[in-house]
This record gives structure tokens, C-alpha cells and sequence, in this order.
């Protein structure tokens, strides 16, 4: 599975969610060029030193970023106030795409783990 792989999981999906994927996984790869494209979980998900660090998911009414971390979540849980969260993920819009601040606060945080 490669990033061939991530661009047809995201090309497969209808819009608006195929264009903010799209706009967040750059966003990612802006933030972090070295991680590894996958799909692992039937999802999009980032590698970093062979080790899964962030992933996205598509579901029928929501997005979904994780940072795979239970403490990274924990720790930003005042940035994640506006979302829907769980132990180690969050649900976004379906038209939202996620900051970059954001997006670097988390995942900054969870590569800090490896």
C-alpha cells in the first residue's frame, strides 16, 4: 500500500469530503514531508520511522483525524474543545479542513513520542 493507494482512497470519496482530504493530507506532508503514505484500518495513515503517527478517515457524515495518541489527545484537549473526540481521534466536517496550526500542534506531539 502507497500513496497511490491514499489517492484512490481519497479520489473514491465524494466531494466536499474528496477536497478537504485532499487538502489536509497536504497539509500533513507540508508539516512533515518524510512520513510515509498507507492505507492500514481500510484508511489513509502516515508512517513515520516505519511506526504508524496520524491517519484520516472518511465516514458518511464526518471526517476523521487521529493522532493514534490517547496523550496527545489529552494534552491539546483545549485545542480539540470544538470537536467531537475520542480516546485517540476526532471528527471534522465533512467541508472543514483542519488548520495547519492545529495540525502541527498534533502532530509535532506525537512524533515527539517516537
Amino acid at each position: 500500500m502507497s500513496e497511490l493507494d491514499v489517492t484512490a482512497y481519497i479520489e473514491a470519496q465524494r466531494e466536499p469530503k474528496r477536497s478537504t482530504l485532499l487538502a489536509v493530507r497536504k497539509l500533513i506532508l507540508e508539516i512533515e514531508p518524510s512520513l510515509e503514505q498507507v492505507i492500514a484500518w481500510n484508511s489513509p495513515q502516515f508512517k513515520f520511522n516505519g511506526k504508524y503517527a496520524v491517519g484520516l478517515a472518511a465516514f458518511k457524515n464526518h471526517l476523521t483525524f487521529s493522532p493514534q495518541s490517547p496523550e496527545v489527545m489529552a494534552a491539546h484537549a483545549e485545542d480539540l474543545a470544538e470537536f467531537v473526540t475520542s480516546k485517540s481521534s476526532f471528527q471534522f466536517g465533512v467541508d472543514q479542513v483542519l488548520s495547519k496550526e492545529l495540525l502541527s500542534k498534533l502532530i509535532k506531539a506525537r512524533l515527539a513520542q517516537f
